[in-house]
This record gives structure tokens, C-alpha cells and sequence, in this order.
């Protein structure tokens, strides 16, 4: 009896395959290929778990695989293609993923503390609570990216580009995001407390509730913000962009807060009470795998 030809594995299945066989220190948890009528596209899912520690894997194209639970801490992905992928509990943390494509990925419960993502694109991703404390992210484009809760303490977002990305709840004390543009962003409830944001654009941000004590605004823009419950005790807004009395009639600020000459503190937070309830719900990161924990 003949047996029917089995049909040809795409080159993107392949060069998938073959990446994950070539990295000997990346255990597979499962590599699966469904295989369409014709000329058509694989629809496929390849999925890593384990440990890849400080592998190399730059400039490979992993665009839609899924990373559950699995350790890249000090991998290299420079330039790699990882778009629509999923980072379920993965960690990435000192990686260096420079020039990648992350765009419309899942990094949920994911961790990128110290990781290099300079020059990245992450646009449309889905980041809720993701750690990308200390990582070193200047140019990167977040545009689009929902990150509520994120932490990014400590890190290097200058020049980025987070315009219409939801950033509620999002963590950035003492960053330098000097030059970066948050324009008709989301940031409610975030605490921008001790960051650098000279010269960025806040054009059109909701940033309600807002926490910026000890931030530093030179020459910030902030035409048309939404400045309601923001504390702003004790900064300096002297030398900021577009500021008008009106976005200060609700903010939290008082005699110690410095403002362009002709512009006076609201009264939106007298005796410390908010003039908003500010809520931000943050979804749980997910457990890892069970099969990465054994």
C-alpha cells in the first residue's frame, strides 16, 4: 500500500523547528504545525518552556510562538522578530532584546527588569503589571500598548514613544524619560514621583490622579491635559509648556508648587481630600506553568 506524500513543512515552521533544536540549552515544551489546504500560510504554535539562560537567538524569527514560563534571563534576542508572541510567566530579565519586534505580543505576568530594550518596538502589545523595572528602553515605541500597573522604576524610557497607550496605575518613579511623548496617553492614577520628564509631551494625557512629586517638567508640554486629582505639592512647573489656570482649578497643588508666571494653585484638594476617586484595576499575572515549576 503507497502512503500519501505528507504535505511540505512551510520555511517558517522549519526555520522555527530548527531554532529550537539548535538552542541546546531550550528545552521544547511543544512544537505543533498544522498544515492548511494549498499554497496557504502553516497556521502554527510553537511553544518553549524551561530554561534558555544567556542563549542566543538574535535575529530569529519567532513571531507567534508562546514562552510559558520559561527562563531567557540574560538571553540574547537582538533584532529578533517576536511579533503576536506570548509571554506567559516568562523571564527576561537582563536580556538583551534591542532592534526586536514585539509588537502585538502578550507579556502577561512577564518580567524585563534590567533587560535591554532600546530602540524595541512594542506596539499594541498587551503588558498588564509587567515588571520592566532598571531596563534600559531608550526609543522605544510602547504606541497603543495597554500597561496598566507596569513598573518601570528606575528605568531609561528617554525618547520613547507612548502616545495612545493606557498606562493607568503604570509605575515610572525615577525615570529618565526625558524627550518621550505620552501624547493622548492614559495615566491615571500613575506615579511619575522623582522621574525626569523634561521635554515631554503630555498633549492631550489624561493624567487624573497623577502622582509628580519631585519630578522634574522642564519644558514639558502640557496643552490640553487632564490635570484633576494630579499632586503637584512642591513641583516645579515654572518653566512648563501650555499650562493654563483652568487644568490647575483641580489639581492638588498649594504655595509650595511653582507655576508660570500669572498662573495660581487651584482649590480641587484643599485639606488633602481628592476631588476624584482614583481606581485602577490591574489583572493578576498568571502562575507559570505547572511543567516549567517540576
Amino acid at each position: 500500500m503507497v502512503r500519501p506524500a505528507a504535505p511540505r513543512l512551510s520555511r517558517m515552521v522549519r526555520r522555527l523547528l530548527l531554532v529550537a533544536a539548535a538552542a541546546s540549552a531550550l528545552p521544547v515544551a511543544a512544537a505543533h504545525a498544522m498544515i492548511m489546504d494549498g499554497d496557504k500560510e502553516v497556521a502554527r504554535m510553537v511553544s518553549f518552556g524551561g530554561s534558555c539562560s544567556k542563549c542566543e537567538l538574535s535575529g530569529r524569527k519567532l513571531n507567534g510562538a508562546h514562552f510559558d514560563g520559561a527562563d531567557f534571563g540574560g538571553a540574547a534576542l537582538v533584532g529578533s522578530d517576536l511579533r503576536e508572541t506570548r509571554f506567559t510567566g516568562a523571564n527576561f530579565a537582563n536580556a538583551d532584546l534591542s532592534r526586536a519586534d514585539l509588537s502585538d505580543s502578550h507579556m502577561l505576568g512577564a518580567n524585563f527588569k534590567g533587560a535591554n530594550l532600546s530602540n524595541t518596538r512594542i506596539r499594541d502589545a498587551q503588558a498588564p503589571g509587567v515588571n520592566f523595572s532598571r531596563a534600559n528602553m531608550p526609543n522605544v515605541d510602547m504606541r497603543d500598548t495597554r500597561a496598566e500597573g507596569a513598573v518601570f522604576a528606575d528605568a531609561d524610557v528617554s525618547r520613547g514613544t507612548f502616545d495612545d497607550a493606557v498606562l493607568n496605575g503604570a509605575v515610572l518613579t525615577r525615570v529618565n524619560a526625558a524627550g518621550a511623548s505620552f501624547r493622548d496617553a492614559q495615566l491615571t492614577g500613575a506615579v511619575l514621583s522623582g522621574g525626569n520628564f523634561s521635554q515631554v509631551s503630555f498633549r492631550d494625557t489624561d493624567l487624573t490622579g497623577t502622582v509628580m512629586t519631585g519630578a522634574t517638567l522642564t519644558g514639558a508640554d502640557f496643552r490640553d491635559a487632564n490635570l484633576t486629582g494630579a499632586t503637584l505639592y512642591g513641583v516645579d512647573l515654572s518653566r512648563v509648556k501650555n499650562l493654563e489656570q483652568d487644568q490647575l482649578t483641580t489639581a492638588c497643588a498649594d504655595s509650595s508648587t511653582r507655576l508660570p508666571a500669572g498662573l495660581v494653585p487651584g482649590r480641587g484638594c484643599r485639606s488633602g481630600r481628592w476631588p476624584v476617586r482614583v481606581r485602577v484595576v490591574v489583572p493578576a499575572p498568571p502562575a507559570p506553568p505547572a511543567r516549567a515549576r517540576a
